[in-house]
């Protein structure tokens, strides 16, 4: 092409930048380009895709680009400059670039429907194929090693394609255009088991794993009472529910009510189980006691096949196949990924175990998601929606954040995006510490990043606190309700002074007590405790967190009543021995909000013990069937809240549980809107930060921040990350980049 043709012709670089890699953004850019007949390439990059268009109608090609983008990608900024036309004539893939990587790995993404379509498409080569996907589904954070997001730095790399599937990889018109993951029947992974007989062993009552997107899942017949609990007694879960999984969204109503954003959350590509109100048509082993079921639809085309098959053959009881979905690992332990140890370690848990020989580089359990107050809430964030970042309000160093011991979550800073990981879990057995520290070392590796700190809990003797000692960096400690605080203070990029209502089980404070249900002033990366929930007795101390019925002794005993312990808690051995402990001064106290939810199960004869981590009160929540208020049900003295009053009232011989669940829920809330209207008046403060595990009660998520708006307040609530320990490390982090921040400004520097 001579200079003349040239000369009118303008060629542009464009460098985009957000989740736009293992999307099918390349080829999405190829077909624009295409469209506006402009020459140039495109390439995956360190800071996202490359891009250079040269032609006539470079403009349009600009103003279209993140106008149609593929489903899965997400644009967070295009940056466009011009350069020398090159008298170019086509437009290409080209290889990607090397260097100092600022872009991500996507989440992984259930089977779209065009993919679906052809599994059951008699005449399609994928027909019947269990790891069927394309640009815009599949498999993505967990299989993945480093970026930029190619083959080669895949699982997939060791399944050499076939003739055809290399075709569509490097067809621009096709759907795989360098899908990575792409894989068919003769070149990809295969199935250990014929479909039949997983579907023979749920029919027939077994229990089945399954190897799914980013772990290992236990199925059994959710209609099946004997086969529930069997899975209970095989992995050690007598109480905590388990989810369930229906193969469509017009079968969700049969099991549980739904309002349009449920569904929607049902539906989306993160596919996360929703807590839903319950049917109560499923086995009752489900979840005993408890009036929401978690809800899930097929994630991976094995999930589809196998409910195709379920239909087809009229398997499992009642009206359609619904089966339980939970996670295969032992109790307390995190999630099985790899192929030899779950041979070895859900041999007593499930009858058949199914493996294929795709690896799972990165464990990714089910998120767990419910709707409050019309948006969606976490409970657990992982699957679908880790490596996602949380936009932070202004660029921060490098910190690494290691969170608590439950619910265990790391994070990453880089520049302005917070990587908050997937739920580990607990940090209570070695193999729950192997996985944190796994966890640690491949998100710093794929995101490219050396942290300069390390952000950790108060509390001395936790394992990520042991592990951020050991690490050989800086250290900062974050009391852990200041955590809680700052993980939506950071969510909301809120600048300025915020109270901050903190509720939860247990926290250890800056006092060395153990705190709970705690009113915080927070400025800045500084925290001053203002208000906490009255003080109570622990008798017993941790065992009271596991036996509610000692914390309801407490309550009686501090109402004058401990007389009445022995005859209100006859079944428990050591009620007389806890009353005796609870005449002597000196012993184990708690500002704890979670331990009142406790007492108040307890007292109103819902639990006395919990198998696991909330169990009283989510039983106690249950049961509300609306909420009211006990009149002077609670005293303020200073800026300490007693609940007194209310549960002298609740023990009352014509309050049942059911009404009993409604006054404490409803009284609970509005002492607690009455405790921060005060402190708002007296500090002139209006920001009002809600969090804590209490805070993943519906009741009070819906009514606190209602009554704080009706006072004329400004309620932040958690929506990137859960309001239980699962965001500490986010709140840690920012605490964490604040205070370098702050440091680095007294040395006359910048952050």
């Amino acid at each position: 092409m001579n200079a003349a043709a040239t000369c009118d012709r303008t060629r542009l670089r464009l460098r985009v930048s957000g989740a736009v890699q293992g999307v099918g953004f390349r080829p999405y850019v190829y077909g624009l380009a295409m469209r506006y007949g402009l020459a140039g390439f495109v390439i995956n990059g360190p800071e996202g895709v490359t891009i250079e268009v040269e032609g006539h109608r470079v403009s349009e090609f600009v103003a279209m680009l993140p106008l149609e983008a593929p489903p899965l990608a997400r644009i967070d900024h295009i940056c466009v400059r011009e350069t020398a036309a090159l008298a170019a004539e086509d437009f290409s893939i080209g290889t990607s670039e090397g260097g100092k990587l600022s872009t991500q790995i996507v989440a992984d993404a259930a089977a779209c429907q065009q993919c679906l379509s052809e599994l059951f498409d008699p005449e399609n080569r994928h027909y019947l194929y269990p790891f069927i996907s394309c640009c815009h589904c599949g498999p993505r954070y967990t299989v993945a090693e480093r970026l930029p997001y190619d083959r080669r730095n895949t699982v997939m790399r060791v399944f050499r394609l076939c003739a055809a599937c290399a075709a569509e990889y490097g067809d621009p018109a096709s759907r795989r255009f360098h899908a990575e993951a792409i894989a068919c029947p003769a070149c990809g992974p295969r199935l250990s088991h014929e479909i039949s007989a997983i579907v023979a062993a749920i029919a027939g009552g077994q229990i089945v794993a399954i190897k799914g997107l980013g772990g290992y899942q236990l199925l059994c017949d959710a209609r099946n009472q004997d086969a529930v609990q069997r899975l209970r007694r095989r992995k050690q879960r007598p109480q905590k529910p388990f989810a369930v999984m229906v193969d469509s969204i017009e079968r969700v109503s049969e099991i549980a009510e739904a309002n349009a954003p449920e569904l929607a959350l049902l539906e989306c590509a993160a596919r996360p189980i929703v807590l839903l109100p319950s049917r109560n048509n499923l086995a009752p082993a489900i979840a005993p006691g408890l009036s929401r079921v978690g809800v899930m639809l097929p994630v991976v085309p094995l999930h589809h096949l196998i409910f195709h098959a379920l239909r087809s053959a009229g398997a499992c009881a009642g009206d359609g196949p619904v089966i339980v979905a939970t996670s295969a690992n032992l109790c307390g332990e995190p999630l099985l990924i790899d192929n030899a140890q779950a041979l070895r370690r859900l041999k007593g848990i499930a009858d058949v175990i199914v493996t294929h020989d795709r690896d799972i580089l990165t464990r990714a359990d089910d998120s767990v998601v419910s709707v409050v107050a019309g948006r969606p809430q976490f409970i657990r964030r992982a699957r679908g929606y880790v490596p996602e970042p949380i936009r932070l309000a202004r660029s921060v160093p490098p910190v690494l954040a290691v969170g608590g011991a439950l619910k265990s979550t790391i994070t990453i800073t880089r520049d302005n995006q917070a990587f908050v990981s997937q739920h580990i879990g607990d940090l209570d057995t070695a193999e729950g510490i192997r996985a944190f520290e796994e966890t640690i070392r491949h998100l710093t590796s794929s995101l490219d990043v050396e942290p300069v700190v390390v952000a950790h809990d108060l509390h001395p003797d936790m394992a990520s606190t042991r592990f951020a000692e050991a690490n050989g960096r800086e250290l900062v400690a974050v009391q852990h309700h200041h955590a809680h605080a700052a993980a939506v203070i950071a969510e909301h990029g809120h600048a300025g002074p915020a109270l901050a209502l903190v509720l939860d089980g247990h926290g250890f404070g800056s006092d060395g007590g153990n705190w709970g249900g705690e009113l915080l002033l927070c400025e800045g990366p500084r925290c001053r405790r203002i208000g906490h929930l009255a003080p109570l007795q622990m008798p017993g101390g941790d065992r009271a967190a596991r036996e509610p019925w000692r914390m309801a002794s407490a309550v009686l005993h501090g109402l004058d009543r401990g007389n009445e312990i022995g005859l209100r808690f006859a079944a428990q051995r050591q009620a007389r021995c806890v009353s005796a402990m609870l005449d002597q001064p000196g012993g184990p106290t708690t500002t704890s909000a979670g331990r009142l939810f406790d007492a108040a199960a307890a007292l109103l004869g819902i639990a006395s013990l919990q198998s696991y981590e909330g169990e009283a009160a989510m039983k106690l929540e249950a049961l509300v069937r609306r909420t009211a208020i006990i009149e002077a049900g609670w005293t303020i003295d200073g800026c300490v809240l007693s609940l007194r009053p209310m549960f002298a009232r609740l023990i009352a011989d014509d309050i049942d549980a059911v009404g009993g669940a409604g006054l404490f829920h409803g009284t609970f809330a509005a002492a607690c809107v009455d405790w921060v209207t005060r402190s708002a008046r007296t500090t002139g403060v209006n920001t009002v930060v809600l969090s804590g595990g209490c805070f993943l009660n519906a009741v009070l998520a819906e009514e606190i921040p209602r009554g704080c708006s009706a006072a004329g307040l400004t309620p932040l609530v958690p929506r990137r990350v859960p309001p239980n320990d699962g965001g500490l490390s986010l709140g840690q982090a920012w605490i964490a980049a604040l205070q370098i921040a702050q440091q680095s400004s007294a040395r006359g520097g910048t952050a």
